[in-house]
């Protein structure tokens, strides 16, 4: 047998013998290099350059063509692991044939992204999976096995979970800080990633940009507490992009880049994006950390020895036994079959009164109309298309060319100016490839395009095909061709394929011009500037000339609306399919929230012009959220959704509609009727602000897991039987139409008479299953009885409270079909034992108007008022034979007010040297038994506990 010199190389060796032996070879120097993104080679070891981070979250992104497969939600809306399973393989193999043509492409792939789509309005809804954990962790389960596969060595790929943790909303990002409970906590945001990680196939996380209880979430010990207890495997903790800079530079909690980048390297972060490829900021702020004492040598180790587990794992030290090292899997015709599977399984029927499917064989004419009717689009982490099918397309191709009508129904205008009319040049249309075709380490970078003439003002006009996506925001392009865009000379050409890019560059706003009848000026939303008319061309003014007196007066000229397009089709066809939604680049996306529920008004307008036109109208969502469609839903006969469905996406839509497939997927978040029934975006109280399927108790538009098919199904002879610390669950369901079908069964737990506020009923397992007419299956589940339990703030510890809790089946959270009782027996957990243990202030049971903040900079809450009007509520507090004192500690300057027994206790709060500087204030206050006790807050106080004295001692 072959000795090797060098142990590291020994494939023979454990895995954590061999990275011992590679670290104790390299110098200080070079393992602190390892430490960014981009860590550089070693050529005397042999070792090859690393990088982490590649985007994989629904296909290989940002690396040119690739296979595009439904937005992460649409995944998510498929409610079917095997098929996520089998799509993440797709992509790990896919990930490792481009990395086999094109070293830029890392096997540290950063998906799937598991933040809980807690609220609709949140941007970047589209990437994550559901509102609710169990579903969440499930699909994430097995997206990552499949991006992990099977070896139990190596590993295709090595996934990163996104975002640690608590983080829904784009507004304020990198400085607002989610006020998280510890039930919400325990019982919500860390049960995504948990499960995911005990599963085995995670190689890490990255945390978010946000801030938790005041403290960003880079430096959170969290990491430590919860993420690394769940497994032995070393897990490689990865920054966001620029998040390292804003501990100091946005969020200004520490002074100096060399104490935030110690703190962040303490905390568990292992590896610094920051600075793009240029590694020495970052390494130079290590060295720093070093000279001044904020790290040692063993926090360095730490953190490179999980890096470099994840390379071993990765095969790349054994190439010859790394079974994913050969892989040539690129747009396959299995992948091509998988992304049409998907995208079919993604469509959720919301509303049939009988109109679907249609028969492509009775040669009736179906209109296609829509701003979206003939569109495929894409999103911030997508790939390149090798293949396309929009709604016309599929619906082409199934019903025949000749029986499908089209309309767009966007405005046609011309728009004139003092000196003529807006004129688009001739130009070859040919030149530069589309944006970001051959792929980019950081597309954010890719530019605009120069080699095409800017707009000039001409005597004859150019018509312009005007899109209003909500807010006012518009995009302007040629009728066959491309989008106007800037560029970064300023100047405005036809010249985008699709609104895209980090700061999307197609997007304008008219502004009315007080004075001038019909005048408007056009803002460029991108630069902030104004659209001015040049003797060189049409140009956006530059950052330092927006005097909106200087821009160019514009007047409007329509010369078709949409809806009236819309309704010529629709009165010419059998039925209508009317295709609405949103553009991923714009108005709801990464750094930009949703302002609204609501569908924008051109698109209101084009459905309600078809139904008035033919009532045999179908409405068809494509979008990466939900809509509030109450007028629609009560009006229409047949309303669909999916989101963006990727490369398939209107071939599956033709085939649903079509009946060559039932649709059976299922809402992974709760459709609200309005904007009126969703909480403050950045109000993470799920329990107190009734939030999601859980706790909302009001009428949705549609609830969390419905989803119609066109057969019926039938579910029986429901059982739960409880063996140890397990239920086995047990159902029959059957197909009683005459259709065949997928179903998704859905297992609810609810707890009868709970002591504190639980979830209405909470998701305890799925199953996707296909039924021929006729057809019955019996599915059996599994649920740990602990699932039944919630955090108990009283005794700070997970608990089964005992009682009888229901264990409810059926076809989605409000269509329960079938219901059984268990009773779980033990000890009640009794009142909070405050005369013992005291009482953290975080730990309450209700509050109104307080958030939590961070005690110290490293660890630790405390409660701070966030208005005038505010209460803390600590339910069946033990005092015991007797108390007579209470010890306060609290910070800042102001007093707290403690009711209990209908007395109370002002304590006053001097003014503390800082938010940080606890202090232990004493008061009487006498209280006896069990009771309620209430805390109201005055001043700048940051309450972080209180202790009780028992009488005589």
């Amino acid at each position: 047998m072959t000795e090797h010199p060098q142990p590291f190389r020994d494939p023979r060796l454990p895995f954590a013998e061999r990275v011992d032996d590679l670290l104790r070879r390299l110098t200080p120097d070079e393992r602190v290099a390892m430490l960014h993104q981009f860590a550089p080679a070693v050529d005397r070891l042999g070792l090859a350059a690393f990088r982490t981070g590649q985007e994989a979250l629904h296909g290989v992104a940002w690396m040119g063509e690739a296979t595009v497969f439904p937005q992460a939600v649409g995944l998510g809306a498929t409610w079917n692991d095997d098929l996520v399973r089998r799509i993440g393989e797709a992509v790990g193999d896919e990930v490792r044939t481009k990395r086999a043509h094109d070293d830029r492409v890392g096997l540290n792939v950063w998906a799937p992204t598991v933040n809980l789509l807690r609220h609709p309005l949140w941007g970047r809804g589209e990437e994550g999976y559901s509102e609710d954990a169990g579903l969440t962790s499930a699909i994430a389960v097995a997206y990552t096995r499949g991006l992990r596969g099977d070896h139990p060595h190596y590993w295709r790929t090595a996934p990163v979970l996104k975002h640690w943790l608590a983080h829904n909303n784009e507004t304020d990002r990198d400085t607002s800080s989610s006020s998280v409970r510890p039930r919400v906590l325990h019982e919500y945001d860390l049960r995504a990633f948990r499960d995911a990680v005990r599963a085995g196939a995670v190689a890490g996380v990255m945390p978010a940009y946000n801030l938790v209880n005041g403290r960003p979430n880079h430096v959170s010990p969290l990491l430590s507490r919860h993420l690394r207890s769940w497994t032995e495997q070393p897990l490689a903790v990865c920054s966001d992009a620029g998040a390292p800079t804003n501990l100091v530079d946005s969020e200004h909690y520490f002074d100096t880049h060399e104490e935030a980048t110690a703190a962040a390297l303490r905390a568990g972060v292992d590896s610094f994006t920051d600075h793009g490829q240029d590694s020495s900021v970052m390494t130079g702020r290590i060295q720093g950390a070093l000279k001044r004492g904020l790290l040692d040598e063993n926090d360095i180790d730490t953190a490179v020895r999980r890096l470099l587990h994840m390379r071993f794992a990765l095969g790349e030290f054994d190439p010859g036994l790394d079974p994913y090292a050969v892989t040539d899997a690129l747009d396959t015709e299995a992948h091509r079959a998988l992304a049409l599977e998907a995208a079919e399984q993604a469509v959720v029927l919301l509303k049939n009164d009988g109109l679907l499917p249609l028969d492509p064989d009775a040669g009736r004419t179906v209109a296609v109309v829509g701003l979206l009717a003939d569109a495929c689009k894409l999103d911030w982490y997508s790939g390149t298309l090798i293949h396309r099918s929009t709604p016309l397309e599929g619906l082409r191709e199934r019903f025949g060319a000749d029986h499908v009508i089209h309309a767009e129904g966007a405005d046609l205008i011309r728009v004139r100016c003092a000196d003529g009319w807006l004129r688009i040049p001739e130009a070859d249309p040919a030149g530069e490839a589309a944006r970001g075709s051959e792929g980019a380490l950081d597309p954010a970078l890719l530019a605009g395009r120069t080699d095409l003439p800017p707009l000039i003002c001409a005597d004859t006009p150019s018509e312009l095909v005007l899109v209003e996506w909500g807010g006012g925001v518009i995009t302007l392009r040629e009728p066959e061709g491309r989008y106007l865009s800037v560029a970064e000379d300023g100047f405005v050409r036809a010249s985008a394929d699709e609104p895209g890019g980090w700061i999307v560059q197609e997007t304008f706003r008219w502004e009315a011009v007080e004075g001038h009848a019909g005048g408007h000026r056009l803002l460029h939303i991108g630069t902030g500037g104004y659209v001015s008319v040049a003797a060189d061309g049409v140009k956006v003014a530059a950052p330092d000339e927006k005097d909106p007196a200087a821009a160019t007066v514009f007047e409007i000229e329509v010369t078709e609306r949409g809806e009236d397009a819309v309704a010529r089709a629709a009165a010419a066809a059998d039925t209508v399919v009317v295709v609405v939604g949103n553009d991923p680049h714009i108005n709801g996306r990464e750094t930009e929230d949703r302002a609204t529920l609501d569908l924008p008004a051109q698109q209101e307008r084009l459905w309600r012009a078809a139904h008035a036109a033919n009532p045999r109208t179908v409405l068809a969502v494509t979008s990466a959220y939900p809509y509030a469609l109450a007028d629609a839903a009560a009006t229409l006969p047949a309303l669909l959704w999916t989101a963006h469905g990727g490369q398939a996406a209107g071939t599956a839509l033709a085939r649903v509609l079509a009946g060559d497939v039932s649709p059976a997927g299922r809402l992974p978040q709760t459709w609200y009727a309005s904007d009126a029934e969703l909480p403050d975006l950045l109000d993470y109280d799920i329990i107190g602000s009734r939030q999601t399927y859980l706790y909302y108790n009001g009428t949705p538009l549609y609830p969390f897991g419905h989803g119609l098919t066109y057969t019926d199904f039938t579910y029986s002879d429901l059982t739960a039987v409880r063996e140890g610390d397990q239920l086995h669950v047990s159902l029959n369901v059957t197909n009683t139409g005459a259709v065949a079908s997928d179903e998704v069964a859905q297992l609810y737990v609810r707890a009868v008479a709970p002591s504190v506020p639980l979830p209405l009923r909470q998701l305890a397992g799925h199953r996707r299953l296909h039924l021929a007419p006729g057809a019955a299956e019996r599915l059996a589940f599994t649920v740990p009885v602990e699932e039944l339990g919630h955090w108990d703030v009283a005794h700070g510890r997970w608990t089964v409270e005992p009682g009888a809790y229901e264990i409810q089946a059926g076809a989605s959270s409000t269509d329960i079909r079938g219901v059984t009782v268990v009773t779980v027996d033990g000890e009640p957990a009794g009142p909070r034992p405050v005369l013992v243990h005291g009482l953290e202030a975080a730990d309450y049971d209700e509050q109104l108007g307080t958030a939590i903040v961070d005690r110290a900079k490293t660890d630790g809450d405390a409660v701070t008022a966030t208005a005038e009007a505010n209460e803390l509520l600590y339910r069946r507090c033990d005092f015991g034979a007797g108390a007579d004192g209470v010890e306060v500690l609290a910070s800042g300057e102001g007093a707290v007010l403690i009711t209990v027994d209908g007395t109370t206790v002002t304590v006053p709060v001097p003014a503390t040297d800082g938010p940080y500087d606890h202090r232990a204030l004493h008061a009487g206050l006498t209280a006896s038994g069990a009771g309620d006790l209430r805390i109201t807050l005055r001043g700048t106080v940051r309450l972080a506990r209180l202790g009780f004295t028992g009488a005589g001692a």
